[in-house]
């Protein structure tokens, strides 16, 4: 039985340089993922780092927002998806249709009243040697709200630590926080399974074991938005922003369990 298994896992290996579409490898990536919960008949409004104020009034399934600054024309009107991380922390994303090929996610706690903002963007043509989808991070201030304890801001606390992250029966994968800039992952199981890279990421502390983790790939255009929950219940929940296989853009949900397998512990010289 033992054997038989490995060789339907094998089955699976693509070779070096038959890689997985975004669309591909996404399919059922949301299969363990918290349920969604909507935010109807709640308003939202957040002072951002840099001064502007963006606002939300959502109703079941769509969202009327605005803001002073760059990220939406007022009033615009998007579908909106939202899941309860913690009874006081909520992860909110919304895959735009009032501008093409952008995302707009936001990660609260509405027990310190703050908020980290991420802007995620397909550029128009690939640039080698970068991501083709690039993202913004801010942090802010739920308007209402006390502020307390520390400003969400970029984190060193997930270098050394490696875990595997199960999405569904037939996705597990693995990650290894290299740097405050870089992570390696291995797909164990799935269509990836075989493949690896290095790709850019970007971590942000929002509160006590709680971690936006973002990632941008080099060999194919996609990225990612994460919360990693990474306390008692050992969930992360996330989407995707890129391009298909049939070149047109695409959002995606995602999420699943983690399983900590362990944590480097650099003796001298740390990473970037």
């Amino acid at each position: 039985m033992i054997h038989a298994r490995i060789g339907a896992l094998d089955t699976q290996r693509k070779g070096v340089d038959d890689w997985a579409t975004y669309d591909e490898f996404a399919a059922g990536i949301d299969t363990y993922r918290l349920p969604n919960v909507s935010l109807r008949g709640r308003t939202l409004a957040l002072t951002l780092a840099d001064g502007n104020v963006l606002s939300f009034s959502f109703a079941t399934d769509t969202v009327t927002w605005s803001t002073n600054g760059s990220i939406a024309e007022p009033g615009a009107n998007d579908p909106y998806d939202a899941v309860q991380v913690r009874s006081d922390v909520f992860f909110l994303n919304l895959p735009l249709t009032s501008r093409d090929r952008e995302a707009v996610t936001v990660v609260w706690s509405e027990r310190t009243g703050r908020a980290i903002v991420t802007h995620s963007r397909i550029d128009a043509e690939h640039t080698d040697g970068e991501p083709q989808v690039k993202q913004d991070f801010i942090a802010a201030t739920l308007d209402g709200s006390a502020a307390t304890g520390k400003a969400p801001a970029e984190s060193r606390d997930l270098i050394g630590k490696r875990n595997l992250y199960r999405y569904s029966p037939e996705h597990l994968y693995e990650h290894v926080y290299m740097s405050t800039e870089r992570y390696a992952w291995q797909n164990l199981q799935g269509v990836q399974r075989g493949h690896g890279d290095m790709d850019l990421s970007t971590v942000w502390k929002l509160d006590d074991a709680l971690y936006l983790f973002c990632f941008r790939e080099f060999r194919i255009p996609v990225a990612s938005v994460w919360l990693h929950d990474l306390g008692y219940d050992l969930m992360t929940t996330g989407i995707f922003l890129g391009i298909t296989g049939s070149g047109t853009s695409e959002h995606s949900r995602a999420g699943g369990h983690v399983y900590p397998l362990g944590t480097v512990a650099y003796p001298d010289v740390q990473p970037v």
